[in-house]
């Protein structure tokens, strides 16, 4: 009898790491290139990683109880998953697969009303037009490969942050509407470190889109070493998927409790308690730069008094955003706003409303970002810092900081360097004047600038022309003249030897 030599393979236990998962993910988005538009992978994509993570860890869970009647018992699951939501149900599925995954959906919303409703349901699979059943059939293979266990990964975080990478990957993609959902991590660790949110506070983004700043806000609490649980996160954003999204970001990175509603914040919001708006310690947003149709004619009888500095104009929301910001701010709360600078020198409505938050001296900094940061948006941005608690320091002063200058160019994209960030926290937290970079203004002088907040008004950008020395110009020009003498006197001595009349 011949001996068999293969070599067996021993089974691994090797866990999935960050890269392999991002890899892996950014696949799918090749099995749907040609069917749909790229702006529109991210749908359908979401869904199916939530769906197959939570079936993953239902079974893992129902794995560690010995009671089996207990298996479906919502009390020992953070998602309870009907059968015909099950993972291995949908991929048994040949036909009709995207009417499967509608009922899948359904039904996970219905067993998990409170963290799920209105959830799943927003992405229709059932499109035989875009989504025929042999691509379903690509997409629920290609996620069968890999098993998204708490057990398989290497750390569970890991899943929150590939899903973070999908985003930011669709948002490249989708060119100007990606930056409807999307804002480039980079500024929204700066906004956060600025900001310098603790534990045991109150943080709202009243336009959270994907929520990558309430995200990012847990991670700087670890940054701090304090507990990342002890923090309660509220948001508010329109479009009803990116919405979505935004549920099923804070879900993946184990943040249930978490209070995204769906809403129109300028003209309806719905953080409100005893129809009284919610106050939050740390208001943090990105909202769309100079909204046109952002509720003017609401805003005259607005119920809740937000805009007491006055009303935008109709085709500017900037500063409906930021007043709704003020508004939902407690009396020590910080604010922190993506503006496009536009904001900062406009007149009419937008320079009263300006002047009147500035003589209330709630402003403790400008800050100019560089260009070609944001997703379809080439122009340059900056962060209008709010503090309604400032130190004695900062009081009747704001700190105008010019960062344009400090970043990583790209093709597409630029990006802020890790050391471009800490130069500007650093900056704003030392409050001393750095030349052409940074210095706090009085109130006196930006009154006399009709309350312009343009940053390149207060910071002397321009270059400095090099002084020229006349005395050593001419002594320089003294010692060409010799050696240019003795060069001629040369040639001349050449020319003759070789009998040329000089």
């Amino acid at each position: 009898m011949k001996k068999n030599n293969k070599i067996q393979k021993k089974p691994t236990n090797e866990k999935i790491g960050l890269e392999t998962l991002k890899k892996h993910l950014w696949k799918s988005a090749d099995i749907l290139r040609g069917h749909i538009d790229a702006a529109d992978y991210k749908n359908y994509i979401f869904g199916l990683l939530f769906l197959k993570r939570i079936s993953d860890v239902f079974d893992e869970e129902n794995e560690k109880i010995d009671d089996k009647t207990r298996a479906r018992d919502s009390d020992y699951h953070d998602f309870t998953v009907p059968e015909r939501a099950h993972w291995n149900f949908l991929q048994s599925r040949t036909q009709n697969i995207g009417a499967y995954i509608n009922k899948a959906n359904d039904a996970l919303e219905e067993a998990n009303l409170e963290s799920l409703e209105n959830v799943l349901s927003t992405v229709d699979f059932n499109d035989k037009d875009r989504l025929p059943d042999h691509i379903l059939s690509q997409l629920t293979h290609h996620f069968s490969q890999i098993k998204l266990r708490n057990e398989n990964l290497e750390k569970p975080d890991i899943l929150g942050d590939a899903y973070e990478y999908l985003i930011e990957q669709f948002a490249a993609s989708a060119g100007k509407k990606g930056g409807e959902f999307y804002t480039p991590k980079e500024v929204v660790e700066l906004l956060v470190d600025l900001l310098d949110p603790s534990e045991g506070m109150r943080i709202c983004d009243p336009a959270c889109g994907s929520g990558g700043m309430l995200i990012q806000s847990v991670y700087h609490l670890r940054t701090k070493k304090q507990n990342p649980k002890n923090i309660s996160l509220y948001g508010q954003e329109i479009n009803v998927g990116t919405w979505a999204i935004c549920k099923m970001n804070l879900l993946l990175h184990g943040l249930q409790n978490a209070q995204i509603k769906r809403c129109d914040t300028l003209r309806d919001p719905h953080l409100v308690t005893k129809g009284q708006l919610m106050k939050f310690d740390i208001v943090i947003a990105n909202p769309p730069f100079s909204l046109k149709n952002w509720g003017y004619e609401q805003a005259q009888s607005d119920p809740h008094r937000r805009f007491r500095f006055g009303i935008p104009p109709k085709g500017y929301g900037d500063y409906a955003f930021i007043q709704h910001m003020i508004a939902i701010a407690n009396p020590t709360a910080k604010v922190g706003v993506v503006l496009p600078h536009g904001a900062l020198f406009r007149g009419g409505a937008e320079g009263k409303i300006r002047s009147g938050i500035i003589e209330e001296d709630i402003i403790e900094a400008v800050i100019g970002l560089p260009s070609k940061l944001f997703y379809g948006a080439g122009i340059p941005a900056c962060l209008l810092i709010i503090n309604k608690n400032k130190s004695q320091e900062c009081k009747d002063r704001v700190f105008f900081l010019y960062g344009a200058n400090d970043f990583q160019e790209g093709k597409k994209q630029n990006t802020l360097r890790p050391e471009d960030i800490q130069k500007i926290v650093q900056a704003f937290h030392d409050y001393r004047k750095v030349k052409k970079y940074c210095r706090s203004v009085g109130l006196d002088e930006i009154r006399e600038n009709d309350y312009n907040l343009n940053i390149t008004r207060y910071i002397d950008i321009t270059k400095e022309e090099e002084k020229i020395d006349v005395q050593k110009v001419i002594a320089e020009l003294e010692v060409l003249k010799q050696e240019y003498c003795k060069t001629e006197g040369k040639v001349q001595e050449y020319l003759k030897e070789l009998g040329y009349k000089v």
